[in-house]
């Protein structure tokens, strides 16, 4: 299943390639050159602890101050002069929120001075949001200090952060710091098992470490984690459970199984669920069986479906169509009653997952039945349509369900065809591309001839819903047809901008033609002109691989023309490659043309220190946030922008993956959509436990009107995704949401505390 909220898993990969130049460019820019010098070899002698004291509630940092660093964050810019300069502050309260500003820019140049704060500030504070900018960096420069401050700090919070942010560090650190990456490991390995043999062990830490365990991967770190399975206290014995789970560990099983059959905390057994599905632990089937059907909290209930999947125990097959068939039987009666997304949706989903799964070609008649009765039934999603296609490959194309569609929308326009039926549908078609002889026999090629032709008649039908495109190609392109070039650059003509992106990223796969470049360089214009970066992200990527002075010209227009920091950070770094505009083209794109001024900065400053809500009305009832400005403002003013233009009013929950996220805040509905504009993460220390919510990505800085709330705690999220705010009314509500439940209307309140 998915890890992380996302705008879409295509843009993910597109955004991430933007993303990636990032240190080597800065590495080009003179600051980044003086960071990389040799780190110190004397090591600073220790600061003298000063006892750990709260900050007085009233402590500000002075409002010029704070704007001045608001400025520098969204810009992306660090200056010794500037910057630098507040890291020297005589206010500790300035000093430490330099610090966290320097470690959201993200600067290597930012790594010395903030090391020199971390070894020598008196103030506990200081040194705390030091060490965790130092991790938000993850520069190799960094590893000596916050070794050195978790050998002689005795302040458990510094510890706690210099424990996270050696965990970040490790996993940022290429293959050939094997040896870094083990001393690293070793370290946080030492920490966990000494807190552990503690009477009582600092909570912080021991949370914070386990993260880091888990990024880190050291070796023995599993049995380092599974010492705290034990436990009296039920977060961290889920925080140790998830490090397992993601970890795919094996560890302690025995224990993990008597964790999952009683524990009385929901979040300590689904995650148990998961380790066992994880480890394949076949051991403990008949626990998943009893949990997936019969235990009170839902997180548990989903997990345990996605555990027995793993199993793939033929067994799991009756026990899955029996609970599908009681969710669909409380489904129907809901819909009966009224109401137009019921929650046994979500569980109905994941089971008809984990039937795709472990029918695999068995054309098994129950699971057929039940799927299409969901179909049947109002559920449009392409669980059921993977599902379908994987149990019955060769039943699939003569379905009534996928050939009446594809007839329908090839002859006429249809209303009653969403483009989300046509998705599903595509997604399912796509499946028979994996089909193999030995699944399917000798129809595996004329099945997989009739899928194609399915998807041909879609992708070229004028009737065809254009948000519908993005998947039917890239179904199609799964067959590698031998005009797939040819169909791809002909939908670089099409209105939607997905599309397009979709159409680009085909061709960069495939191996480059004189042709397919004058497409590109055609098309690029328009996506320059976009008012999401989708399309002109891709393209460039796709130029990337075409020779020619044509292709390089295309490339540089992307760095002259556009104000899109992505854009021109990807052009920038393509030019590089090709050893055109080298350090220059670097120079030119070091900070953010941010949309944003002084109003702005004050506009967001202003509500530090107040309670800000929004009450989010749904299909489902009200859910009551309070966000958070003075560790996200300008994420916060972002949000309550949006929210007082009615943004929101009449958009989807897009996605809803039980036990970890619901997301909204796309008008399109399908996760690529957007206001049109970036805005940069706000990085800071509030954990994700159940109920934050946090800020959409598709890569750094790509945040947008994209939101999600966490059903549980998602400690991998952190430090990682903009926490802006948490739910303090009506979390039963976000637990009832489904895929395609509405926001009526988001209401903004503010006043002084």
């Amino acid at each position: 299943m998915p890890n992380t909220p996302r705008l879409s898993e295509k843009r993910r990969a597109r955004v991430r390639a933007a993303l990636l130049s990032l240190c080597a460019l800065l590495a080009a820019a003179p600051h980044a050159r003086a960071a990389a010098a040799p780190p110190q070899k004397t090591r600073p002698k220790p600061a003298a602890e000063k006892p750990a004291t709260k900050p007085r509630a009233d402590a500000r940092v002075p409002r010029e101050t704070l704007l001045r660093i608001m400025a520098a964050e969204d810009e992306r810019r660090w200056e010794e002069s500037d910057l630098g300069a507040l890291l020297k502050d005589a206010s500790a309260v300035v000093r430490a929120r330099a610090a966290l500003a320097a470690g959201r820019i993200g600067d290597e140049g930012a790594v010395a001075p903030l090391a020199a704060l971390l070894g020598a500030d008196r103030d506990e504070a200081v040194r705390a949001s030091a060490a965790f900018a130092l991790g938000e960096i993850e520069a190799e420069g960094g590893a000596t200090a916050l070794l050195d401050s978790l050998r002689l700090s005795k302040s458990a919070e510094v510890r706690a952060r210099v424990v996270e942010a050696l965990g970040k560090i490790a996993a940022a650190l290429p293959e050939t710091r094997a040896g870094l990456k083990k001393r690293l490991g070793d370290a946080l390995v030492n920490t966990l098992t000494t807190e552990h043999r503690l009477a009582k062990p600092n909570r912080q830490l021991v949370l914070l470490g386990l993260t880091a365990m888990l990024r880190a991967r050291p070796e023995g770190g599993a049995r380092t984690v599974a010492l705290f399975l034990n436990s009296a206290d039920a977060r961290v014995r889920a925080d140790a459970l998830n490090a397992l789970a993601r970890a795919r560990a094996k560890e302690s099983l025995e224990r993990v199984r008597a964790i999952l059959a009683s524990d009385t905390d929901a979040v300590a057994r689904a995650n148990a669920a998961r380790v066992v599905g994880a480890a394949e632990d076949a051991a403990g089937y008949d626990a998943l069986v009893a949990r997936a059907s019969t235990d009170a909290d839902s997180r548990v209930r989903v997990s345990a479906v996605r555990a027995l999947a793993q199993l793939k125990d033929a067994r799991a097959a009756d026990p899955l169509v029996r609970r599908g068939g009681e969710l669909f039987a409380a489904y129907k009666s809901a819909r009966v009653g009224g109401a137009a997304g019921p929650p046994e949706v979500n569980e109905m989903l994941e089971v008809a997952t984990a039937l795709g799964r472990v029918l695999q070609n068995s054309y098994d008649e129950r699971a057929v039945t039940l799927l299409r009765a969901m179909r049947d039934a109002g559920v449009t999603a392409a669980e059921v349509e993977t599902t379908l296609a994987r149990v019955a490959p060769t039943q699939y194309l003569r379905d009534r369900g996928v050939a009446g569609l594809v007839s329908r929308v090839s002859r006429q326009s249809d209303a009653s065809v969403t483009w989300q039926k046509v998705s599903a549908v595509a997604q399912g078609l796509g499946e028979m591309a994996g089909m193999t002889s030995a699944q399917v026999g000798n129809s595996v090629v004329s099945l997989q001839a009739d899928a194609q032709i399915a998807l041909r008649a879609l992708v070229q039908s004028r009737h065809t819903p254009p948000s519908a495109l993005p998947d039917l190609l890239r179904s199609l392109a799964a067959f590698k047809p031998a005009d797939l070039a040819a169909v791809a650059r002909a939908a670089l003509g099409t209105e939607d901008v997905i599309a397009r992106a979709a159409a680009a990223d085909i061709l960069s796969e495939l191996p480059p033609e004189q042709e397919t470049s004058r497409a590109l360089v055609a098309a690029m214009p328009r996506a320059l002109s976009d008012e999401i970066n989708d399309a002109a992200l891709s393209m460039l990527g796709a130029l990337a691989k075409q020779p020619g002075a044509d292709a390089t010209a295309a490339i540089q227009s992307a760095l002259d023309t556009t104000t899109d920091y992505l854009v021109r950070r990807r052009a920038a770094d393509i030019l590089r490659e090709r050893a055109v505009g080298g350090a220059a083209a670097a120079r030119r794109v070091e900070t953010v043309n941010t949309r944003n001024h002084r109003e702005d900065y004050e506009r967001a400053a202003a509500r530090i220190g107040k309670q800000v809500r929004a009450v989010i009305t749904t299909d489902k009832g009200a859910v009551t946030l309070e966000l958070l400005p003075d560790d996200a403002p300008l994420t916060v003013d972002n949000f309550v922008q949006l929210a007082r233009r009615n943004y929101f009013n009449g958009v989807l929950f897009h996605r809803v993956v039980p036990n970890f996220v619901v997301q909204g805040g796309d008008p399109r509905g399908d996760g690529n959509g957007g206001p049109g504009y970036q805005i940069r993460c706000e990085i800071n220390a509030v954990p994700y436990a159940r109920g934050a919510v946090g800020m959409a990505l598709s890569g750094k800085d790509t945040g947008g009107s994209q939101w999600f709330v966490t059903h549980s705690p998602q400690p991998h999220l952190d430090g990682g995704y903009t926490v802006f705010g948490r739910v303090v009314e009506g979390m039963e509500v976000v637990d009832r949401i489904v895929r395609g439940d509405r926001i009526r209307s988001v209401t903004i309140t503010e006043r002084g505390r």
